[in-house]
């Protein structure tokens, strides 16, 4: 078994993970709030400084492949 492998998704299936991902997260932060609250000044870090990376690959290859 080969767990790094490619796959491919259509939109919907994409929006549907997303949308787990969504849910799974407000259940744990709901859940363990007291635990997170301590961290959540990392935690915005983490979520920009990753989300500014995809970005910026993101906007790499949409100029390379046009």
């Amino acid at each position: 078994m080969q767990p790094f492998q490619s796959y491919t998704f259509t939109w919907w299936q994409i929006g549907m993970f997303k949308l787990a991902l969504l849910a799974i997260g407000v259940a744990v932060g709901a859940y363990w709030d007291d635990f997170f609250s301590r961290y959540l000044i990392a935690l915005i870090a983490i979520a920009v400084i990753t989300s500014a990376y995809i970005a910026y690959i993101s906007l790499k290859q949409a100029n390379l492949s046009s």
